[in-house]
């Protein structure tokens, strides 16, 4: 339906992100990377009142299990940057639980793995 001057309400879904965020500023990269892992904790086993249905969306996704921060963005269709900040504030508010990523591993000698090769051909010709 429009009015006299065809102007057409917004879609509902179409929410601006500092209404979302509640105008919050985004966490540390330190906190909050893209390859964080986050779930829900375990010690919340009735569901806050209180959230927003943003923050409750997020919170149904988690409770899932281990999701990255980016695969939180991919699945929730919201910004990346909106998710860390309602990620952040779920975990203020002990929601959420996060893990850091796994470091990397540190890579083999060389010189090691060729004495291995050397004495497998030795052994099994």
């Amino acid at each position: 339906m429009t009015g006299h001057d065809g102007w057409q309400p917004e879609a509902p879904e179409l929410v601006r992100p500092y209404v979302i965020t509640k105008g919050r500023g985004l966490p540390d990269e330190d906190d909050l990377s893209l390859i964080t892992l986050v779930t829900a904790s375990a010690e919340q086993q009735q569901r806050p009142a209180r959230l927003s249905p943003e923050e409750q969306s997020l919170l149904d996704l988690c409770s899932a299990g281990y999701l990255s921060v980016a695969e939180i963005a991919g699945h929730s269709h919201f910004p990346l940057g909106v998710v860390r900040i309602l990620l952040a504030s779920l975990m203020e508010g002990g929601h959420l639980t996060t893990r850091p990523p796994v470091a990397r591993a540190r890579l083999a000698d060389r010189e090691i793995l060729e004495e291995v090769l050397h004495g497998l051909r030795a052994k099994f010709g």
